[in-house]
């Protein structure tokens, strides 16, 4: 949408499919036969199978808003909603646009079409929680991202619902909000969540669990010659040993690769999900894993946390960037059990994923006392300043001092 990527460079070609021996056919499944294995096709095609495999995704939710079938109104889940999307942005007639919801899609897109085209949109990014990513970040962190959003110019919204959207002559023209107040738009994006596609699972009588198809370790279902995975499918997040959506790209390709594996007689189990992701607006990237401080308490848990400002490179090198990092420990077990960081530069980043490492690997509050990171001048902050190893430090402070007072 912004013009930085084609729609085909984004989709595996057939060709290379074709290429390593794949048959491609294009057509809607109509209906599959388990009991005799074999699926039919919209084309009148029959093909049998032995073992079965279901990606079927999942769709985009558009709540029941007054308005929401006016022309402008969109969703993004897909590349045909990012081509429509940009076709209205490209006809110059959708000035003001207005974002239902702040989780990372939305921040990303708002962010992408402020920065990259060449004239200026009025941007409002409205949101029913009480602060943006919110099922990223708690809010004291969530508080720096608004804050520099805002400083580059998009309105954002927090603790406002939207109740309905109006139009004239059948085109979105606003939104109103639950304070009342209305905000204009030429078009509205709604970006709320997604739901599992099931409908074919379900003809075929797969047991489904809350989330999507239920599947075992190894993603076979009910039914042992289907296996499924990625969006339409339940998962086990890995701290609490519940079932949820875990609707990520990580997960989803993961579990395709273990389909296969298993296909092929390995015994691979996919490990549950710790809902690691990250997004990027204009030069601020943020990155998390595990759960929250606020999940864990709605879970249970008495969490330790500890937050830490660091640096991107050594405080003599110029060019240095600030990033920081929050850690959120099982006060019980001393676990490891979440994380996050905002940073201004990229590579800090990417340092939640030794966070994620730590977590899958049951690490301790006094275990990460002694981790000490690859260091560089160049590319990250002196060791004695290592933010995994003062943030865990801090912890242990927190920790032992609850300790005594209890």
């Amino acid at each position: 949408m912004a013009g930085l990527a084609t729609g085909q460079s984004i989709v595996v070609a057939d060709k290379m499919l074709e290429g390593a021996g794949i048959k491609v056919v294009k057509g809607e499944v109509t209906r599959v036969d388990a009991a005799n294995k074999n699926v039919c096709v919209s084309g009148g095609e029959v093909f049998n199978y032995d073992k079965l495999y279901l990606a079927t995704g999942a769709s985009a939710i558009m709540p029941p808003l007054e308005g929401k079938d006016l022309d402008g109104v969109m969703t993004l889940r897909g590349l045909p909603d990012a081509e429509k999307i940009k076709a209205r942005i490209a006809d110059k007639n959708a000035g003001n646009i207005v974002f239902i919801g702040a989780g990372f899609i939305s921040m990303e897109i708002a962010s992408l079409l402020a920065e990259n085209l060449e004239r200026k949109l009025n941007i409002t990014v409205v949101e029913f929680m009480n602060r943006t990513l919110p099922l990223m970040l708690d809010k004291d962190m969530a508080d720096l991202v608004q804050a520099y959003l805002e400083e580059k110019g998009l309105k954002i919204l927090t603790g406002q619902k939207a109740e309905k959207l109006i139009g004239r002559d059948g085109k979105v023209t606003g939104v109103v909000l639950g304070s009342g107040k209305t905000l204009d738009a030429d078009m509205v994006i709604v970006s709320v969540g997604a739901r599992a596609n099931v409908e074919l699972a379900e003809q075929i009588g797969l047991e489904m669990g809350r989330f999507g198809i239920k599947v075992n370790q190894y993603q076979e279902t009910s039914n042992p010659d289907i296996l499924a995975g990625g969006d339409c499918v339940e998962k086990i997040n890995f701290i609490t040993k519940k079932p949820t959506a875990g609707r990520l790209r990580g997960p989803a390709v993961m579990q395709g690769r273990l389909a296969a594996k298993r296909l092929a007689g390995f015994d691979v189990e996919f490990p549950g999900v710790v809902d690691a992701g990250g997004c990027k607006m204009f030069d601020l990237t943020v990155s998390a894993t595990g759960l929250s401080e606020e999940r864990a308490a709605e879970e249970g848990f008495e969490t330790v946390c500890a937050t830490v400002d660091s640096r991107s490179k050594h405080g003599m090198i110029s060019g240095m960037k600030p990033w920081k990092i929050k850690l959120i420990f099982d006060r019980k077990t001393q676990k490891l059990i979440g994380g996050q960081i905002v940073s201004h530069a990229v590579a800090p980043a990417r340092e939640i994923d030794a966070v994620t490492a730590f977590i899958l690997g049951g690490r301790t509050i006094a275990e990460l006392t002694t981790f000490t990171s690859a260091c560089n001048p160049d590319i990250s902050s002196e060791p004695s300043a290592e933010p995994i190893t003062v943030a865990a430090e801090q912890a242990l402070q927190k920790w032992h001092q609850l300790r005594k007072a209890s």
